[in-house]
This record gives structure tokens, sequence and C-alpha cells, in this order.
């Protein structure tokens, strides 16, 4: 998993597969601050000012989740918005948190962000194999854009609340 930039010089550690590869998760009430960010056909407008904002307020309230188990999921309930969900181990004050609770198949794909429509088809048919269906679909990239190029992966995580 990958963690908040700490040091712009190592920005986001290296992204192992296989921690999140065909995993089954059950989170209780898993703790995330929440941000919205403003899109145009899904593609978004201001993530980095979203982002950075979170990162500011986890950073102020000392809630910052331990690297190995931080994620930034992104739903989009709409071509026009995404709701963005980054770990936190605690309520911030003055900030939205949601709790997420179920069960959570996750699966890593590499490749480009226009690919998502893709993998929902291969997670569906993952997910059929298991008797499972999705009810929502969160994703997480591994990478920002300048390390995914320094690493030559684009690594992005889906995660799928099953039914």
């Amino acid at each position: 998993m990958t963690t908040p930039m700490v040091n712009p010089d190592i920005c986001c550690p290296e992204f192992i597969p296989k921690t999140l590869d065909d995993i089954t998760h059950t989170w209780k009430d898993k703790l995330f601050l929440t941000g919205e960010v403003k899109q145009l056909f899904h593609i978004p407008l201001n993530m980095g000012s979203v982002i950075t904002r979170m990162c500011s307020q986890i950073e102020s309230a000392q809630a910052s989740a331990p690297p190995s188990e931080f994620l930034l999921l992104a739903y989009d309930p709409s071509p026009w918005k995404s709701e963005l969900y980054m770990t936190i181990t605690k309520e911030v004050p003055g900030a939205t948190s949601a709790r997420l609770s179920g069960t959570f198949v996750s699966k890593v794909f590499d490749g480009p962000y226009n690919f998502v429509p893709k993998w929902i088809k291969e997670m569906d048919a993952l997910l059929a194999t298991k008797g499972q269906k999705a009810l929502k679909y969160y994703f997480h990239y591994a990478y920002c854009p300048k390390c995914s190029k320094k690493y030559g992966h684009n690594y992005c995580v889906a995660f799928a609340q099953t039914a």
C-alpha cells in the first residue's frame, strides 16, 4: 500500500501487488476522512487540491494511518463527482468522515485510468467465480502520476463491496 506524501523525493513507496491482489477484506466501521472532487465525464478537475486539503487536515489532527494500512479510495457516483475516502485513525475535527463496513474483494490492475470499465468487467467475472456480486466499486491508485513514471507501473486496486 502507499502513504500520503511525506518527503517529495520519496513520494510514493514501492507498491507490492500481491499484498492486495485477489484478497477478501472484512471491514467493520473502517474509518475514512471524506472529500469530494469535481469531475467532467469522470475526469477529475480538482483532485490535487482536495487531496492536499485532506492530508493537511489529517496531519493537523494527528490522525494518519500507518503506511501499511493507508488507502485513498475513489468512488464515482456520477460523471460529475468523485467521492474520496482516506484512511484515518480517529475523527478529524471540522471534517467529514465515513465508516465503511462489509466484505470487499480487491484485485490489482496495471494500466491507464480509462481501463476502469474493462477492469470492472474483469472484477465482475472474478466475483462470479466466487458466487459474489459487486454492490459498489472503489478504486485505489498506488502511485501519483510522477511515481507511476518513476516505477514504470500505474497500479490501480479495485475494491468491490460484495453482496
